[in-house]
This record gives structure tokens, sequence and C-alpha cells, in this order.
């Protein structure tokens, strides 16, 4: 391979020691074929819905992906030059937006998005040359070339990428017109499903409760007006979910505290929330009795319940009033669950209809925290790393950190959390290869037999995300 050459290497990520990666190689092979099991992420149901060609590389790459432009934004890059919060960018501008990335290319080096990118480039459109300012606009035309045709339609990607099921994540006042529209088109190969994402209708201290919980009760047919008729319109909208195929609830808030509230307490906060009167403290108090709240309810609907806490969400204020949320400027933050969920497992922990999926990105919680929980509570689940940490020496400490107390059928499948619909597919590769190089040093240490490797590898793909989130009909 030259210098100039980025095809990508077939033993990528695997052992380098030639005797182990012999093994990893059988290992990736039990993965490699299986198709993709999606149960988290954020690509809109329109894009398939619509099957209109993307734009531009730009939209299809980079605009979307905020582990893109966080990087180029950090090096100096305006996110509205990158055609952040612009809606469609003209030939010229995304063009422009390229040549930035083109630029800053070499910034990207070791990091998972070069690896990803430089999958997507050579698989998806043969370029096996670098990404540089001075191939900037070739690699553009040879990508923008292919768009228009059939093969690159986001539904002919979606059959090509061996997508079985993709969930996205959709507002609880959302109709759910475009999924209803996808389950009823026979000639999609796969599924796409609703993920009822409450957060903000949860947080009782927003400036714009009031309207939302508004919105949440002309949408489920409710006054929620007060306390009551909140849970009623909360559950119902629930509803409304798993009756388009939904299988989970997802969760974010700052921290995960779940201390349930009396019912007179609840509906006095809930009041003064809606009054504009709520003190900071009440507040808080209300959205973990919610949290405990959302588990009753998944308790009994059988959603299954997704947490991501711990991250302080639009850092940068200045960036969020500019160009709005979800632009990569959430920054982790350390976070604590044995106490904060001890009231919500007291309750439900052991309840054979409710499962808990708990993600972190602090990293130092995997072993101290989630793995113990999950290695004791028949719901709970330990969450596969994602964003800052969904990166190779990451996913590596995590199998070592949680594997020895949990093994791996209490861990939740790959989870790829993308909003760029081309990465999918690069992202679990990147997964199953990271799974095969960790099974692979198992065997080589004699810690486990091969067999057992390849049992274990054989689920980890789509059985293992399949089951936990109840994609195979499974109730406990």
């Amino acid at each position: 391979m030259s210098a100039d050459d980025v095809t990508v290497h077939p033993d990528r990520l695997l052992p380098a020691d030639p005797s182990v990666r012999a093994i990893a190689r059988e290992l990736y092979g039990e993965m490699s074929g299986q198709g993709i099991v999606s149960p988290h992420g954020h690509v809109d149901p329109r894009l398939l819905l619509d099957d209109e060609p993307f734009r531009d590389p730009t939209s299809m790459f980079l605009t979307p992906d905020h582990y893109v432009t966080r990087l180029l934004h950090a090096r100096g890059a305006d996110l509205a030059d990158l055609g952040v919060g612009r809606g469609p960018l003209d030939e010229g501008d995304a063009r422009a937006a390229w040549r930035i990335l083109a630029e800053n290319w070499h910034a990207f080096a070791g990091t998972p998005v070069r690896f990803w990118l430089e999958d997507e480039f050579s698989r998806v459109f043969g370029i096996d040359h670098p990404l540089t300012p001075g191939t900037a606009d070739a690699v553009y035309d040879t990508i923008a070339t292919a768009l228009p045709t059939p093969a690159l339609r986001p539904r002919a990607l979606f059959e090509s990428f061996g997508i079985q099921v993709l969930a996205t994540t959709d507002d609880p006042c959302d109709d759910l017109s475009a999924h209803a529209a996808l389950a009823a088109d026979s000639t999609l190969p796969g599924r796409v499903l609703p993920t009822f994402r409450p957060d903000r209708y949860l947080e009782p201290l927003r400036p714009d409760f009031v309207s939302l919980t508004d919105a949440l009760g002309a949408a489920a047919g409710e006054d929620t007006g007060d306390y009551d008729g909140y849970i009623r319109a909360l559950e119902a909208r629930r509803r409304h979910f798993v009756e388009h195929g939904a299988v989970s609830a997802d969760h974010s808030h700052a921290d995960v505290g779940s201390t349930p509230l009396a019912l007179d307490e609840a509906r006095r906060i809930y009041r003064e929330a809606r009054e504009g009167a709520v003190r900071e403290a009440d507040a808080t108090a209300l959205r973990r009795h919610m949290l405990f709240e959302m588990a009753r309810m998944s308790s009994e609907d059988g959603l299954v319940m997704t947490l991501h806490p711990g991250v302080h969400r639009d850092h940068h204020p200045a960036s969020r009033e500019r160009f709005g949320h979800d632009i990569g400027a959430d920054i982790p933050r350390p976070i604590s669950y044995v106490d904060d969920l001890a009231p919500l497992l007291a309750a439900f922990g052991t309840d054979p209809r409710f499962r808990i999926v708990l993600f972190t990105i602090d990293e130092t919680a995997f072993s101290r925290e989630l793995a113990p929980l999950a290695g004791f509570y028949p719901s709970v689940y330990v969450g596969a790393p994602w964003w800052f940490i969904d990166a190779p020496d990451a996913i590596l400490r995590f199998r070592r950190a949680v594997s020895e107390t949990v093994g791996y059928s209490r861990t939740s499948g790959f989870i790829d959390d993308t909003r760029a619909f081309c990465s999918i597919p690069a992202r679990h590769d990147m997964a199953r290869r990271l799974d095969a190089h960790h099974l692979a040093c198992l065997v080589a240490e004699h810690r486990m037999s091969i067999g057992d490797a390849a049992r274990i590898a054989r689920t980890l793909p789509t059985e293992q995300p399949s089951h936990v989130f109840r994609l195979d009909g499974a109730s406990a």
C-alpha cells in the first residue's frame, strides 16, 4: 500500500500479533455477514419515506454529523460555513464547506470519525486516494456524480447496508405519520421504528414548559392544566408510540435521580411550574419524580427504558442561540447511578415487565456501577459506549471493564447513535471488529475456548440487541 492509498485494510482494528489476528479473523467472520440492528439513532424517517437523492456530499457526510463539525469548529471553522442551522446549501457553499473539511482532514487522523469516513468513501464510492486541499474538488465531484444514481438513494442504501431495524428518536407530540407510511410499505426490506423521547416535557424549569405541556395535551386529547391530566397525556402518547411500533423510551437528563414524590406534592409543584413560580429545588424534585413515573409506565406498556445522562447540553450559549441544539457543543460530566437509581430499582428492578439500559460517557462508571447493577438486577443491561467513547480504544476498555462482571449477555449490543445515515454500516463494522479483537485476545490467553468465543461472536451483532430491545418478542 502506498503512502497515498487509503483503501480500507481488511485487518483494520484486529490485533497486531499475527497469531491472535488469525483468531480474530475467524471470529469476525462470524459477525461480518450479519444484518444491522440499530435500536437507537437520529436518522429522520422522512429520509427513507421521501427517498430523494442526497443533495450533495456536504449534506451527506458533513453538516448533519456533529462528530465532524465539532472538531472543525474547534479548529476555527464557523459552523455556519459548514451548513449548520442553514438548511440546504447552494452548490458554491456546499463545495466551500467540503474544502474546509479537506483543509482540516489531517486533524482527524487517529479518530473514529476519520475511520468511518474513509470506510464510507472507499466502500460506497470506491475512493482510494486521500482527501486533501488538492483533491477536495475531485473527491466532491466523484461523490456528487454518483449520488443521483438509483443505487445511492436512501432506500437502496438501506437495503445494501443490510439494515434490519432502524430506530429513530421522536418527539412525543409527533403524529408518526412518516412511520405509519413506512410500516405500510412492503417494499422496504427492514423495520423503521419510532422512539419516545420526552426529555423536554419533563423539565419544569424550561421557559417553554407551559407551551410544551399544552402541546402535549392537545396531541393526547387531554387537559394538561393539572398534574393528573399531564400524566394521562404522557401515558396516551406512549400508547400512540407503541401502536406505531416503538420498543423503547429514551431519557437524558442532568442526573438519574428517581425519588418519587407524594401525589399531593407532585400536583403542587406541577401547578407552580405552570404558573411560572416553581423553585429550582422543587423543579428538580419533580423531574426526578417523573423519571420514576417513566419507569412505572415502562413496566406497564413494555417500552424499554434507556438512560444516557451526565451531559452538559449546549455548553456554549451563544452557539445555541445562533444555531440551535445538537450541534456538538454538549460536554460530558461525572454521573452517579447506584444511589440515584436506588428508588427506581427498588420498585421495578426485579419486575419481569420492566427493562432498562444504562449508558454512560463516564468510563469509570462501567466497572464501578453499571456492571455490578446489571450483574444483579434482571431488568438492567449495560449500554454500549456511545458518543465520546464509541471509539476503538474505549470500546475495548468497555469490554474489558464489563465482561469480567456480567459477561456479554447483560450488554445492549452496539448503538450507533448517528444522524449521518451513511455512517451506520461503518460504525457497526468497527464494533464487530473490536469485539472480534477482544474475544480473540481471551482465546489466545486461554481464558476462553474458541467455541465459546465463536458462539458469543454470533450473538453480539443482531441477536443481543434484538433480545434487549424486545425486537424478538421477548417479555423478560
